[in-house]
């Protein structure tokens, strides 16, 4: 029997609000055995059974590619009846990690092959009476919407009958990795308790589910806001447009909340209110993915922290997929996630295999009319990236050779031709030229002239990015055993791009045609796309070491070692101490996880990240 035989897509109503929230209750008897719940929703659910948390977290996935998670129930059950809750968040809104398809929760409960209840018209629903739906508050917009919890509405709302909806689901799929573990509370240091303004200390950077408990002497609403750091006795809520913040209004007496659904990423707690509280307890839940490090010992026993910190870094980048920063937006972007899963392979038990795998299949299921691969996955942005898809490449490649599973190959092939003919197009007079057009941002680095280039221009970034693609494309051709088909594009770019961009005056690549930009990104990845004789990738290898080239932002320097590497392995000894003069200054600082750039918070007008995963690179040559 199909697990959702019997179920079907309900919501509480016929029309679904943005930012709303559904409750689902259903009974079932029990009489003994391992009984599973079979679950997916529309944004993301809280299961309950008998009153009591038992999971979260729907797996972050597309309408064509929707995903059931497999919850073990027994532990909360009685003998006899039963009671089943699931909360639905149906975010209806573009976000960074969710594209907008209609409202909807699926469930079936089984025990021995036999379905105890489904979802369907005789499931009661309602409106959530406590979470404000619709309502209008976006955090940031890769996050998107807060929420508002008023625990002073009553709860007598009545409940009805459920509505069935149209879900384009053709073929449900299980989660293919595991689901994160939310742990007990945290331990805190209370840094402020003002009665109405307190201020703790989750005493490390911590992905975790809001949690608050205390005594109210009256209605009131509390604003709690999280951060990264502290400045000007508080966290920074407000940078820019976005608001790191969501409200609770507290009924009079005891309180005691928890949000199993939106996680918070940050430091820092911090919470307003109108008229003092005792406060009981202010801090989260902390939620990781369960991961196994593997042990190991740096070279230099001093440089053992940093490593450390590496590791740390990305296992709070872990969530239903990899994210560049749990904080502001916890999207999972191609070059990101290539960084993160590479690094993962040498630093945790297995590679960490199967997550690695279910992140470059998702990626996989990202469709566009053009064929470019989205900012981000699942998304609800038109914005492109177009050299993010190109590292996509390398990513499976990596994956391939690093794990053995040619399987993965073989599942997004089809994917990885379509994304060669989407950029063919943009081939003319013998040179690649970057992608024009108001949803693609030419972005290469966060350094001088890499962050914004203009489109419809042949750089010397788009066409060495585009080499190093077809090159990775033909290696898994040869791993897969298939035809290639691409080397006359392959063996007429690479002398064009070193005829139009390379100098013999002075054995560099300039970032564009007869241009006066000599940037170390370009340089080290012309070396590592075979593109220089030994000679030349000595000079260039010279240059990067000596500083004379404009130099490249965190996440981009394993190119820069790898391409000082190739000419000579000896020097691993610079390679380690420019990690050491670029990341410890984050340790003097007090930082439990490496920073999205050197600069830190400062960075992007006060909004730089003091965790992201691309910046774990130093696990590698450590």
């Amino acid at each position: 029997m199909n697990t959702f035989d019997t179920a079907r897509w309900i919501w509480y109503t016929a029309e679904a609000r943005p930012n709303s929230y559904g409750e689902f209750c259903d009974r079932f008897t029990y009489t003994g055995g391992a009984v599973t719940c079979y679950l997916s929703a529309d944004g993301d659910y809280t299961l309950y059974v008998n009153g009591r948390y038992a999971a979260s977290n729907q797996y972050a996935d597309f309408e064509h590619y929707k995903v059931y998670d497999s919850v073990d129930i027994t532990p909360y059950l009685t003998a006899g009846e039963n009671t089943l809750t699931v909360l639905a968040w149906h975010v209806g809104i573009p976000t960074f990690w969710y594209k907008p398809a209609a409202a909807g929760v699926l469930y079936a409960v089984e025990c021995n092959g036999m379905t105890l209840c489904a979802s369907g018209e005789r499931t009661l629903s309602r409106e959530e009476p406590h979470y404000v739906s619709g309502y209008e508050k976006t955090i940031t917009m890769q996050l998107g919407p807060s929420f508002r919890y008023d625990a002073t509405r009553p709860d007598d709302t009545p409940f009805f009958r459920s509505v069935t909806v149209e879900k384009n689901c053709t073929k449900m799929y299980p989660r293919p990795i595991e689901k994160s573990v939310v742990h007990p509370r945290a331990e805190v240091t209370v840094l402020k308790d003002e009665g109405t303004h307190f201020l703790v200390d989750l005493g490390a950077e911590t992905v975790g589910l809001l949690s608050l408990q205390f005594i109210s002497p009256a209605a009131q609403t509390l604003t709690v806001a999280w951060g990264e750091h502290i400045e000007d006795g508080g966290v920074r809520r407000r940078i820019g447009e976005r608001d790191f913040s969501v409200e609770y209004v507290a009924r009079e007496g005891e309180n005691d909340f928890a949000n199993y659904m939106l996680r918070m990423g940050g430091r820092y707690v911090e919470v307003f209110c109108e008229v003092p509280i005792d406060a009981k307890y202010i801090g989260v839940f902390p939620q990781t993915y369960p991961v196994v490090r593997k042990t190991y010992q740096t070279a230099d026993p001093a440089d053992q922290p940093l490593y450390d910190c590496c590791v740390t870094t990305l296992e709070r980048c872990m969530l239903e997929h990899y994210v560049d920063t749990p904080w502001r937006e916890q999207g999972l972007y191609v070059y990101d996630s290539r960084n993160q899963m590479l690094c993962g392979y040498r630093a945790f038990q297995n590679g960490n295999r199967d997550y690695a795998r279910a992140n470059l299949l998702l990626i996989a299921q990202d469709k566009r009319a053009d064929d470019f691969l989205s900012i981000t996955y699942p998304c609800g942005s038109t914005q492109v990236i177009p050299s993010f898809s190109l590292y996509y490449f390398q990513a499976v490649r990596e994956y391939m050779e690093h794990t053995g599973d040619l399987s993965l190959g073989e599942a997004v092939y089809e994917k990885l031709l379509a994304i060669l003919a989407a950029f063919k197009p943009q081939l003319r007079e013998g040179l690649m030229h970057s992608v024009e057009g108001a949803d693609y941002w030419n972005f290469y680095d966060w350094s001088e002239g890499m962050a914004t280039p203009a489109g419809n221009t042949a750089d010397a970034m788009v066409n060495v990015l585009c080499v190093l693609a077809l090159q990775n494309m033909k290696r898994m051709a040869e791993m897969l055993r298939k035809p290639f088909g691409e080397d006359a594009w392959l063996d007429s770019l690479r002398p064009a791009v070193k005829a139009a961009f390379y100098n013999p005056e002075n054995g560099l690549f300039a970032f564009t045609e007869k241009g006066d930009l000599y940037h170390a990104l370009p340089n080290a990845l012309a070396v590592l796309a075979g593109l220089t004789t030994p000679a030349e990738t000595a000079h260039i290898a010279a240059a990067l070491q000596a500083g004379r080239l404009s130099p490249c932002s965190l996440s981009m320097k394993g190119f820069v070692y790898d391409a000082i590497l190739a000419a000579d392995a000896e020097n691993i000894a610079w390679v380690r101490e420019d990690i050491r003069r670029t990341y410890c200054p984050m340790l003097d600082a007090g930082a439990t996880t490496v920073w999205e750039v050197a600069e830190g918070a400062a960075a992007f007008d006060d909004a730089g990240s003091l965790c992201h995963g691309w910046s774990a690179l130093p696990i590698l040559y450590l």
